[in-house]
């Protein structure tokens, strides 16, 4: 009898657990993004794929591929870093900024101030 009360307690508790897990709502982050980014040489168009891991990585045309390091997102809020070649400088941008529904901006702070970035999610 105590096996079979054990037994039901575990059960109930992993569909507790379940169920918490399942209501919780999606990182608001996570997804394809089409971006722009507001270069001093003009706007460069991106793609930015946030995996529900929290890795993610940004291609663009111009660029081509680079990995995205410290993804973080709380409630709306997101940061990232990221290191691209420019034209053979090696360039580090932390970007910081806001997720509303399926729209992305902010900004990407380098060395040479900020560079504004705009998104749409696919």
């Amino acid at each position: 009898m105590k096996r079979i009360i054990k037994g039901s307690i575990i059960v109930a508790a992993a569909l507790l657990i379940a169920a918490c897990a399942s209501s919780m709502p999606p990182n608001p982050l996570i997804g394809m993004w089409d971006v722009s980014i507001d270069t001093p040489v003009g706007v460069m168009a991106a793609t930015i794929d946030i995996k529900s891991d929290m890795t993610g990585t940004m291609f663009s045309d111009d660029l081509g591929a680079a990995t995205l390091d410290n993804v973080m997102s709380v409630d709306n809020s997101v940061t990232f870093q990221t290191t691209i070649d420019a034209q053979g400088q090696m360039l580090t941008l932390d970007f910081t900024g806001t997720v509303a529904g399926d729209t992305l901006a902010g900004n990407f702070d380098t060395d040479f101030g900020a560079i504004a970035v705009t998104g749409v999610r696919q």
